[in-house]
């Protein structure tokens, strides 16, 4: 058997996270619906890694590495990007809003978005844009 040293057994532990830490597992690939629109999967990921050990003098006649790693990932959905009709947006995936306040502010982006669809419309340039 090949000798190998605690740094070599963390650097191959590393190599394996980094394959699991993908940017693809933080953006998904792209699916489009019949009508156009596009939405793209988007997750939290959360990953933990521990190692440890102990090169082994050869003079106590039990040479060697002693050590163990551990790893973690953890995906979790957060929602979608959505393109439709040359604008986007982000659909959370989350619990429903427990209080009013927190409804409200839910309601930001979209009422954003509807007043500039209506300035639009009407000629009017939103504030802040000449």
């Amino acid at each position: 058997m090949a000798e190998q040293s605690v740094s070599d057994l963390m650097e191959g532990a590393m190599e394996k996270i980094r394959t699991m830490v993908d940017p693809d597992t933080v953006i998904g690939s792209p699916v489009t619906t019949l009508d156009g629109t596009t939405l793209i999967p988007v997750s939290r990921l959360t990953f933990g890694f521990a190692s440890g050990g102990s090169d082994r003098p050869a003079a106590t006649g039990k040479g060697g590495i002693w050590g163990g790693g551990s790893a973690a990932v953890k995906v979790e959905p957060v929602g979608f990007l959505l393109n439709k009709d040359g604008g986007s947006r982000m659909l959370a995936i989350q619990p429903p809003a427990f209080s009013t306040a927190d409804r409200l502010l839910d309601m930001v982006p979209e009422l954003l978005e509807r007043l500039e669809r209506y300035l639009d419309r009407n000629g009017k340039k939103p504030a802040g844009q000449g």
